[in-house]
């Protein structure tokens, strides 16, 4: 095999870092090599492939139109470089897993059980970030993503963590003020609390006499996540309705209400475990969802039966 396609994968490698570490410098301190060795293997891919992927200036370094296809690509085939290597050592965890969940949930379940998923897995590093946006699994890097609610039609596959029962509910200084819904159809006149998603929907499920009814809502507050939701109805902003696992102390302790229960029905938040498809699931992103199921099912309050 000539000697050029045997360098290929260090070649990309280096690239890889200095595009993710931001710099040739950076690149070389977490390579354990020089500077030098880093500009020159970069020059050489460059000559190789008879293109600028880089342009480089005293403040800044950029990716060309080249650079960047090629950079995905990179991290494609490194992807499976790594994954060809746990195959053949037995399915050891090992590598960087990226993984993505909302702020609550994660700040609740995940970021707990980390430090026990690393003592079984040394040789693996968590990179976790916490968005309640929707993430772009590709272009963020992310191995996967943990999400609430209903998933939209994507080409991800989706494994189920859990789910938790909804729960419609508001301070009792709003409720001073206000009153109580008595009825779903009373909150016409109330002030509630609702999500700004694309996929959220401005009426609220109910069960009234036997039959399912979507109950239109509104309101002059709108957020993009569950603990800004929460914080609004604890400062008597309006009513909410969001997992129970977001305000179960909250509720237990009185500074929230439960409302309108017995007309709940069985209205459920899922949790899922989204991630690229189309090939064998590295062994790093199954052990983490492995783990995960486990660790929620002892959860009760996401078992949806609370």
């Amino acid at each position: 095999m000539p000697r050029i396609l045997m360098e290929r994968s260090g070649e990309m490698e280096v690239f890889a870092h200095v595009v993710q570490d931001g710099g040739f410098s950076a690149a070389a301190r977490n390579l354990d090599i020089t500077p030098s060795a880093v500009s020159k293997l970069i020059a050489r891919l460059e000559t190789r492939l008879g293109t600028r992927l880089l342009v480089r200036t005293t403040r800044a370094l950029t990716l060309t139109e080249e650079g960047e296809a090629y950079y995905h690509s990179a991290l494609r085939i490194l992807q499976e470089l790594n994954d060809a290597d746990q195959e053949a050592a037995g399915g050891a965890v090992r590598g960087r897993l990226r993984i993505n969940t909302t702020i609550p949930f994660g700040t609740m379940f995940v970021a707990p059980a980390i430090p026990d998923f690393i003592a079984r897995n040394p040789d693996l590093i968590v990179d976790l970030s916490f968005t309640d946006g929707i993430v772009d699994l590709v272009a963020e890097k992310t191995d996967v993503a943990i999400r609430m609610g209903n998933l939209p039609d994507s080409g991800l596959i989706a494994r189920k963590l859990g789910q938790s029962r909804r729960v419609v509910c508001a301070s009792p200084d709003y409720l001073a003020r206000r009153g109580s819904p008595q009825a779903p159809a009373d909150l016409e006149q109330h002030d509630c609390l609702t999500f700004n998603f694309r996929r959220a929907r401005p009426s609220w499920p109910f069960r009234v006499g036997g039959q399912d009814v979507a109950q239109p809502v509104k309101g002059n507050i709108v957020v993009n996540n569950g603990e800004t939701m929460k914080q609004m109805a604890l400062a008597g902003a309006g009513i909410a309705r969001v997992g129970l696992f977001h305000v179960a102390d909250e509720i237990a302790t009185g500074r929230l209400v439960a409302l309108l229960e017995e007309h709940n029905p069985g209205d459920l938040e899922l949790v899922h475990a989204v991630y690229v498809g189309g090939g064998p699931l590295p062994h790093r992103v199954r052990a983490f969802i492995e783990y995960m199921v486990v660790t929620l099912d002892e959860a009760p309050l996401l078992r949806g039966n609370s």
